[in-house]
């Protein structure tokens, strides 16, 4: 090195240019002073020397190998402490492969966008694909990008799945020609949202997830357990194979019947080597609250007669067909939607008025039930929403089960001057997003179907209106879960609407005053409904109810029934331990 110095100076006899009177003198104390230091060796004496010492000191700077290195690379994100400890326990104890089964809204998708961002940060990861319901694709999208700063893209056509880390829907992916190049690939991480549904082993997407080659794996999943222990054994077979022994081993150790386990403490123990399940209550992680007020309605005497007549027809169906309850579910739903807006009910009856013969006895009755909703000139449901919503002048999500009632209202707030969207299930994914932008944005009200409510956020909204409701709790729960959740500041307030001296009026007395759902976030609420549901569907139990009654105290009683089982179902849940198994 010190010979490289000399050569590249200038040398002793240089002759001074002919125009100078003296020759050039040159100082070379500092070179004199460098050639010592390096004639005197150490570390910055030899280069294959001094890179070692580079990258011991930056080496020193990783205070821990156990740290989430990811942290310092996420700006915009401050994740929960329980969030941490899952990606914690995913990275070091768990070796990348693990089922997330947080309860509904405590951030599952951040647990795994932390998990990846680390495997990321670490190198360990290149190749990602992220398989979710059609619905989630851009919001997976939007999330790894905002707030991890993970360039995911969303699948469109053949070519995206050369990306490093695309988010698809399940059922294309698993569709030819998709299928074929992606079981061609080997990925280093595979995630998967909704993983529940992935619990039949026969099932085409069980089948394909288990042919993808996958280095790393994460299955996210709200319901771990629900009644079909052989069902979770797929999940973690799935996840890793062997890690409970083949099914007959599995069988004779754990399970007595497939909803009932044995040696719970041991089977406890091998869940939580695969899964981690966090619960609401638990921890420092604080909800806000939930306000619930109860907006009793009383139909005008058009509104009324429409109701009176669509019941009475239903009813006596019901009696023709000798209680048959699977023949009258289409006629079930007129009842329902007579509570809703007369635009519902008007096509239901047309839809089913096309489908009788010309010479039936039904279509003339059906037809004066037509000419009952030409005299409803008003609707009092929608009054009421207009009001609370000018009473609030806030932004304000408005469901209902109908789209037909949908695109009434998506009209009449509009012609009273309102800025709305609508937002529903038969939407692209490229009109969901626009929705969700205008309704961030400009629009005030955003009315949407219980088909697109699935798997949206909105925790800037903290105001919702149930316009009419499901008979089935967990929908209605699945409603107030897109705005309470992880990230709303507000306290939420629920305003359900509901027509005094309708079937309306009791099913809003089972859910708010027998199960006190709206106040209270049920834990387990998926499962307690699964255990209800094994003599049959909650929504037949009640149509059976409805459709039988001969006065409202039989309705009622019958109501107050099935309102007594579940809460007696709902406290004994507080009996199912963190990874969803009795104890």
């Amino acid at each position: 090195m010190t010979q490289l110095f000399r050569n590249s100076l200038p040398q002793e006899n240089v002759t001074p240019a002919p125009l100078l009177p003296v020759p050039l003198a040159f100082e070379r104390n500092w070179l004199q002073d460098l050639e010592s230091r390096l004639d005197k060796g150490g570390p910055w004496g030899d280069w294959r020397l001094s890179r070692l010492a580079v990258q011991g000191e930056q080496s020193s700077l990783v205070t821990s190998f156990d740290e989430l290195q990811c942290m310092k690379h996420l700006s915009g994100l401050s994740p929960l402490p329980h969030q941490l400890d899952t990606a914690h326990k995913v990275l070091f104890e768990m070796s990348g492969r693990a089922i997330l089964a947080d309860e509904v809204g405590l951030g599952k998708t951040i647990e795994a966008g932390l998990v990846l961002k680390e495997y990321l940060v670490r190198g360990l990861v290149s190749r990602v694909l992220i398989l979710v319901p059609a619905s989630l694709v851009l919001q997976w999208v939007r999330e790894l990008n905002t707030k991890f700063g993970i360039s995911a893209v969303a699948q469109k056509k053949t070519y995206s799945w050369g990306n490093d880390i695309v988010v698809a829907s399940m059922d294309t992916a698993k569709r030819d020609p998709h299928k074929e190049m992606l079981l061609s690939q080997e990925y280093d991480m595979l995630i998967i949202d909704e993983a529940h549904k992935l619990k039949n082993k026969k099932s085409t997407n069980y089948q394909f997830v288990q042919q993808l080659r996958k280095k790393y794996c994460l299955l996210l999943t709200a319901t771990p357990v629900q009644n079909d222990l052989g069902e979770l054994f797929n999940l973690i077979t799935l996840l890793k194979p062997g890690q409970l022994g083949n099914q007959g081993d599995f069988a004779a150790n754990f399970v007595v019947d497939k909803r009932q386990p044995k040696n719970e403490v041991q089977l406890r123990g091998e869940l939580s080597k695969v899964m981690i399940r966090n619960r609401r209550g638990e921890g420092p992680v604080n909800f806000t609250k939930r306000k619930v007020r109860n907006i009793p309605l009383t139909l005008s005497e058009e509104e009324k007669a429409l109701y009176d007549g669509v019941t009475a027809f239903v009813k006596d169906q019901y009696q023709e067909a000798g209680g048959n309850l699977s023949s009258m579910l289409s006629l079930v739903t007129l009842q329902r939607e007579v509570c809703s807006s007369r635009d519902a009910v008007f096509v239901t009856l047309v839809n089913l008025i096309k489908k009788l013969p010309e010479d039936s006895p039904k279509r003339e009755r059906m037809m004066g039930l037509l000419q009952t909703i030409r005299t409803v000139k008003t609707n009092t449901k929608a009054e009421k929403t207009i009001e609370l919503i000018r009473e609030m002048d806030e932004k304000v999500i408005v469901f209902t089960e109908y789209r037909a009632t949908q695109e009434y209202l998506l009209q009449y707030f509009r012609d009273h001057g309102l800025q709305c969207v609508t937002y529903s299930g038969g939407m692209n994914r490229g009109k969901k997003d626009w929705m969700m932008d205008l309704f961030r944005g400009r629009a005030q009200v955003m009315i949407a179907t219980e088909a697109g409510g699935e798997g949206i956020n909105l925790q800037f909204c903290h105001h919702m209106i149930n316009f009419d409701l499901p008979w089935n709790p967990m929908r209605v729960e699945q409603r107030i879960g897109r705005v309470h959740r992880l990230g709303q500041e507000n306290d939420v307030v629920i305003y359900n609407l509901s027509t005094e001296g309708t079937i309306e009026e009791h099913i809003l007395h089972l859910l708010h005053e027998k199960i006190n759902m709206f106040e209270m976030v049920i834990g387990g609420l998926d499962v307690i409904l699964e255990r209800f549901e094994q003599n049959g569907s909650l929504e037949k139990s009640l149509y059976k109810i409805v459709l039988e009654a001969r006065s409202d105290e039989e309705l009622r009683s019958g109501l107050d029934g099935i309102g007594d089982t579940l809460s007696s179902l709902t406290h004994a849940d507080a009996d199912v331990d963190e990874s969803g198994v009795a104890r």
